[in-house]
């Protein structure tokens, strides 16, 4: 499958490879890369990239099973919302955030136009992470109260109060009590820290746990509960719609603001525009980035009620940002919106993950020893990989990885498509408009690696 369907001449191959060199050295020389030992890294250039596909400082291609970080959920370089961006650029490319912009306005009314009725206002950050950061800091001043519970097994940020409240190891060396943030255990029957044998027992004991958490810490100081609607990074565990209602019974019984974190499961990726509406639940806040406008330019956002609205009307909202509403990241959501609507991407994701990826996932499972589970939605999925079934012991340890899983992803890369790999996770998570026989390339790929596998 890799090669090169750019079809490059040779004079075009040879600037592509020169460029990519210099590229390489440049960023060893100069740039300092996330969540790494910065001395211990290769990465691999990208030099182009276009609809499902990347290419690296070679000229091979390779299938973007990843969507980069999850964001590329229209695909790379689609035309309309480039042109988008170009005429922005001709009009207004930057403009202070207290002056009224045409695309910050189009892109607020389109985002709250998706949302249900009683959140009609939103706030433009710069990504996911301030975005969650906004949203606690706009709830902590609403109810006067401080504490903001998250469940372990999630991610909602790097910054600094946005890292505190994720779940996963990442959280730990950046740990600062003072920010008030509890974690709580999340229903996840595979790897159920409830002993459950059923859905309907883990919903239970996962609602109860969390009640008792709310009580022992006080509902009088608890400002909000965060969630990811569908965990993404974590594992794309899929909670119950039970669960989830419960958890919304739980805020409102205690006066607890509920903050849906869609960065990553919203705008398509999970068959919906919001992986909330799959529970029938009205949260206080979203919080949304990534598929926004595909990570085009960076942009983020809250989305508020209107009580929560009401709070600051008379009373300034103590925040802000340069880029709030930047006019060419939102004339790109514009775009990428109006996009989705047009070509029916979000049916597309939705047919796409229950007639193709569903069933060749389970049978990838049925035939490889060193598959425990397989789960998701949409175009949002996840192989859960264990050196025993039975045992269900990882295939890498959580927060960490392995030969054996570094065998894996360098057999799909070997095959041509670039996977999205988190501790034993691969996850299945290409563009939403991803062609049936692209996205049935990409899952052969997988299927030969993973089935073929021996350790």
């Amino acid at each position: 499958m890799k090669g090169s369907p750019m079809n490059f001449n040779d004079e075009e191959l040879t600037a592509l490879k020169e460029e990519s060199a210099r590229a390489y050295e440049l960023d060893r020389a100069h740039v300092f890369h996330s969540w790494s030992a910065q001395q211990t890294l290769t990465p691999m250039v990208i030099s182009r990239a276009a609809g499902s596909r990347v290419w690296d400082g070679e000229g091979n291609s390779f299938l973007d099973f990843s969507s980069q970080l999850v964001n590329t959920n229209i695909g790379h370089q689609h035309p309309a919302v480039v042109q988008a961006i170009k005429d922005q650029a001709d009009l207004l490319t930057t403009i202070n955030p207290a002056h009224v912009n045409a695309a910050r306005s189009e892109a607020a009314r389109l985002i709250a136009e998706l949302l249900p009725e009683s959140l009609n206002h939103v706030f433009f950050t710069n990504g996911g992470a301030d975005a969650n950061e906004h949203a606690i800091r706009m709830a902590r001043l609403h109810t006067g109260k401080h504490k903001v519970l998250s469940r372990y097994r999630s991610y909602h940020g790097g910054t600094n109060l946005a890292i505190n409240v994720t779940g996963d190891p990442r959280r730990v060396p950046n740990d600062a009590p003072a920010q008030g943030v509890v974690h709580f255990f999340g229903p996840f029957r595979y790897r159920s820290e409830f002993h459950a044998q059923t859905e309907e027992e883990e919903t239970q004991r996962a609602l109860q746990h969390l009640r008792r958490t709310i009580e022992l810490e006080g509902p009088s100081t608890i400002a909000a509960i965060i969630l990811e609607s569908i965990p993404g990074t974590a594992g794309i565990m899929l909670p119950s719609v039970e669960y989830m209602q419960g958890v919304r019974a739980l805020c409102d019984e205690f006066d607890i603001m509920y903050i849906a974190d869609e960065v990553m499961a919203g705008f398509g990726r999970a068959g919906e525009w919001f992986a909330f509406n799959r529970y029938d639940i009205t949260p206080d806040l979203v919080t949304f980035a990534k598929g926004v406008n595909s990570g085009y330019v960076p942009l983020g956002g809250v989305a508020m009620s209107d009580d929560i609205y009401a709070t600051f009307g008379e009373r300034p909202y103590p925040g802000g940002l340069t880029y709030s509403g930047h006019p060419l990241a939102c004339a790109a959501a514009v775009a990428t919106i109006n996009a989705m609507r047009d070509e029916q991407m979000l049916e597309h994701a939705r047919t796409m993950g229950e007639e193709v990826v569903r069933p060749r996932l389970e049978k990838i499972m049925a035939n490889s020893a060193h598959v425990g589970d397989v789960r998701g939605t949409g175009m949002f999925w996840a192989i859960e990989l264990v050196k025993d079934q039975e045992t269900r012991e990882p295939l890498a340890p959580y927060g960490g990885s392995s030969p054996e899983m570094n065998q894996i992803v360098s057999g799909i890369k070997a095959g041509g498509v670039l996977p999205f790999v988190n501790f034993n996770r691969i996850h299945v998570v290409p563009p939403l408009n991803i062609s049936e026989d692209e996205l049935s390339q990409g899952l052969d790929v997988i299927e030969d690696v993973i089935t073929n596998a021996r350790f």
